[in-house]
């Protein structure tokens, strides 16, 4: 049986125009006759590798019948017609990121809200035991509301599905987004999700892609490099993307975490994105603690921060911004310093060690030259006198005995009469 846009699947979805086409199926847009609404419909094709497309499409569809979350693209129906099976999925209105992106950097802002959007989506896949396996642009849907949707779970896997529908040691995805572990054909989970997010942050805050190339060029480059994620970011953004593209995936932080970083840097206001206690593995990071100082320590604080400022590198090599290339053996984690800690209106942010106090640099000084003061004051009013030595005291014993003697000399010849 021929299926293209016109034909009727089980006298109720009429299909319409193709929206897509991917490896082994076709996605179009299609109305339903008995609820009257527009549906998308994605339709497998007749391929060489038939029954384990099949096997895949099927898998696909459990995938979806245990999802429910604003940030998927959720499933309505399922069913066959003819050899053909096919999933009816709800309908987004709008573009692909991969449109919007189109070799261009977007505000960090926006790539915060879709990339949160994203995140949460795949921590509730997570919670459910499903890992996506190929999170790229082109699977992220945009409605004009701004309203983000992951889509495309053709390739996910059920982390507790005893049965396979890819060889061992062979990759699926995307090669331009995917975790070093998927290159080397090893176990993936949900940090694999989390570092292909990154790659695709990293791309929108950019313009550009991290790992260019053809497939094996793309795909393997990450076994040689980590990405080069520029410290001229906004702030926040080097250390998150360091994180999330961790060559060990044991490092990168988990979509729930990952979700409510960007909620801050999208919103600085914002309150936890992902409630859900099922999904919240590890707890927010403590707030840190605002010191205020005075004017006159502002001069010192600033003089500190600037030089601690441009202080961003990794443990084994030259700086993400660098284009060089470190070698294999650059398997631990990049670490990026945000390049401009906060110092607004004379604050400096401290961590928060107990009750220690700020002493200011006026304070210290004015307190200095008083002690010097006191003490030059002090020392001019005291005159010190050497202690004289037995010499001394002789000499002056006997020009006091001999004076003496002289005073009587002169009082007894005063009585004598001539």
């Amino acid at each position: 049986m021929s299926i293209g846009p016109g034909t009727l699947l089980r006298d109720r979805y009429v299909l319409g125009e193709v929206l897509g086409r991917g490896g082994s199926a076709d996605v179009y847009a299609a109305e339903d006759r008995l609820l009257h609404r527009p549906v998308a419909v994605k339709v497998l094709r007749d391929s060489p590798d038939t029954e384990a497309d099949r096997a895949r499409f099927a898998a696909e569809a459990r995938v979806l019948a245990r999802l429910s979350h604003p940030g998927l693209v959720l499933l309505l129906d399922a069913g066959t017609e003819g050899d053909h099976p096919y999933l009816v999925l709800e309908l987004v209105v709008g573009r692909t990121w991969a449109q919007e992106l189109a070799g261009r950097a977007v505000d960090a802002p926006e790539a915060a809200r879709v990339g949160v959007q994203v995140a949460a989506a795949l921590a509730a896949a997570h919670a459910a035991g499903v890992v996506h396996r190929d999170v790229k642009p082109g699977n992220v849907l945009v409605d004009a509301s701004g309203r983000a949707r992951l889509a495309d779970f053709g390739i996910a896997r059920l982390v507790d599905e005893s049965l396979r529908h890819t060889r061992t040691g062979f990759t699926v995805g995307t090669a331009a987004y995917l975790a070093p572990e998927q290159v080397r054909g090893d176990e993936v989970s949900g940090a694999t999700d989390v570092y292909a997010l990154g790659l695709v942050l990293l791309e929108a805050v950019t313009g550009e892609r991290a790992y260019p190339g053809t497939s094996v060029e793309a795909a393997f480059a990450r076994l040689r490099r980590n990405p080069t994620i520029p410290v001229s970011l906004p702030r926040g953004w080097p250390r998150l993307l360091a994180g999330m593209t961790a060559t060990d995936p044991v490092e990168r932080p988990t979509a729930v975490e990952v979700a409510n970083r960007l909620a801050a840097l999208a919103d600085p206001d914002a309150e936890v994105v992902v409630p859900d206690e099922a999904t919240a593995t590890l707890p927010l990071a403590r707030r840190r603690r605002t010191t205020w100082l005075p004017a006159a320590g502002i001069a010192a604080a600033l003089a500190l921060l600037v030089a601690l400022a441009g202080v961003v590198g990794r443990p084994d090599g030259p700086e993400p911004a660098a284009a060089a290339k470190p070698t294999p053996s650059a398997a631990a984690t990049p670490t990026v310093l945000d390049p401009s800690p906060t110092v607004a209106a004379a604050a400096v942010v401290v961590p928060d060690a107990g009750p220690a106090r700020a002493t200011t640099t006026k304070a210290a000084t004015t307190k200095a030259a008083t002690m010097k003061a006191a003490t030059t004051k002090t020392a001019a009013k005291k005159t010190v006198k050497p202690r004289p030595g037995k010499a001394v005291k002789k000499a002056k014993k006997a020009k006091k005995a001999k004076k003496k003697a002289g005073q009587g000399k002169g009082k007894s010849q005063g009585k004598r009469r001539p």
